[in-house]
């Protein structure tokens, strides 16, 4: 049994793993630098209001960070984003974006591929709390895109 797998089965764990990622984000900080994208995201329906920024040049996503106001499913999934995606290809990232969204919309999905992320495994059953949880993932996509039609 994986590491990820075990994770799936713990409910304390799943919670403790967002709780830290809300309490104490990663990458939670801005730059100004004109080498970084950056796409804004807010919610009609929750608090949410974040902005995500990556750089990413050769088809590398070399950094990624956000900040602004969000709820506890927002700020989590979108820190634990920028570690899953930051050093991964535009493919990687890509790849691991979809597996997140299977997740989210209750399809198949490989857990291994979203590491801690997996935490979010039952947002499907709350659809309110979807858009929290994708709120960052989006963003980070658009960016890719943004990348992929620029080169």
């Amino acid at each position: 049994m994986s590491q990820t797998s075990s994770l799936l089965n713990d409910p304390m764990i799943l919670r403790e793993l967002i709780m830290d990622h809300y309490q104490y984000p990663h990458n939670h900080k801005l730059v100004e630098d004109e080498r970084y994208r950056s796409v804004h995201m807010a919610s009609d329906s929750c608090i949410d209001d974040i902005t995500v920024q990556s750089r990413i040049s050769g088809g590398m996503i070399e950094d990624v960070r956000f900040d602004g106001v969000a709820c506890t499913i927002s700020t989590a999934s979108t820190s634990m984003m920028t570690d899953l995606l930051k050093g991964r290809s535009t493919d990687e990232a890509k790849m691991i974006i979809g597996q997140y969204f299977n997740m989210i919309e209750n399809k198949e999905y490989d857990p291994d591929v979203l590491e801690e992320a997996v935490a979010f495994q039952n947002v499907y059953k709350q659809a309110n709390r979807i858009k929290c949880a994708t709120i960052g993932w989006k963003a980070m996509q658009q960016m890719i895109d943004e990348s992929e039609a620029s080169e």
